[in-house]
């Protein structure tokens, strides 16, 4: 039974890795078998409409979100880094289609093989980076990982470590342990091109909470950790970082973990010292 404190357990990173690896590329394999319903529409609608809502400049058509003028360009690109990318469905259907003036978005393919699936094909920028979730900084997408083709607007010059606007993490972060967790939302807190503007994404399946506080749940099928609702919100405040708006996601099968998405930003008052993570959850096996 694996612990979410303590030191990284490389056995279990390598059981969840080994578990992706024998999934197939597709919807139903990265889904869960929930492919061909109606999860994948009813999740990338959820996602978009609550992007949206965060950044209404992102929208193209005039609405009750944003007033558009005939000259309605942005002045910069978006970009946006897709954590745990797997085949691509959230960068194809949740970060590109906002607007037709996204330069890049990055994605770490972890896992699964098929890492230049039709769902992304034909977009206007898309560069790829494979490196296990546990060592990838993504403030430095690019020492040590594995780059792999770039699809759409090669720019002059390397953009790969460049900031970015959003920092989008669905259904992957249960495979980080407590320590790599905090240590991903702080890199990840550097990779943001505004403090006050860009933001940090996290879509997650939430466990409920004991009589007494937090909540972990281990997964002994893919080697991953749920966590409580109060379990992720005691990460962002480790990491240093806000929760400034949260939503549950509705419309999925009800026999499923609720999914809830956060949005972290940089907490104004984030202690400098070396964070600690000394507080009770309590794993439940």
């Amino acid at each position: 039974m694996a612990s979410s404190t303590g030191g990284r357990d490389e056995s279990v990173v390598k059981a969840g890795l080994n578990y992706w690896g024998t999934q197939p590329a597709s919807l139903d394999g990265v889904l869960g078998g929930l492919g061909s319903g109606s999860l994948p529409r009813v999740d990338a609608l959820g996602s978009r409409q609550f992007l949206l809502d965060l950044l209404p400049e992102l929208c193209t058509v005039p609405s009750a979100r944003r007033r558009l003028s005939a000259d309605s360009k942005p002045q910069k690109r978006f970009r946006a880094l897709d954590v745990g990318a797997g085949i691509g469905r959230v960068t194809a259907d949740v970060l590109l289609p906002p607007r037709p003036f996204i330069e890049e978005a990055h994605r770490l393919c972890q896992g699964t093989s098929d890492s230049e699936n039709n769902n992304i094909a034909g977009m206007e920028s898309v560069s790829f980076v494979r490196r296990p979730l546990q060592d990838f900084d993504p403030s430095q997408p690019k020492p040590d990982s594995e780059e792999l083709p770039r699809l759409g607007y090669i720019p002059s010059e390397d953009d790969t470590n460049s900031l970015f606007d959003v920092v989008w993490c669905q259904w992957c972060l249960g495979h980080l342990n407590d320590a790599d967790l905090v240590a991903f939302l702080q890199s990840s807190k550097a990779a943001l091109r505004s403090g006050t503007k860009s933001l940090i994404v996290v879509k997650e399946n939430v466990c409920s909470e004991t009589k007494t506080g937090p909540r972990i749940v281990f997964d002994e099928l893919d080697s991953s950790w749920t966590r409580s609702d109060l379990a992720y919100k005691k990460m962002f405040e480790v990491a240093g970082l806000k929760v400034v708006r949260e939503k549950i996601q509705r419309g999925f099968p009800q026999e499923l973990y609720p999914v809830k998405m956060y949005v972290g930003r940089y907490a104004r008052s984030a202690c400098t010292d070396k964070p600690s993570l000394r507080y009770a959850l309590r794993p439940m096996w």
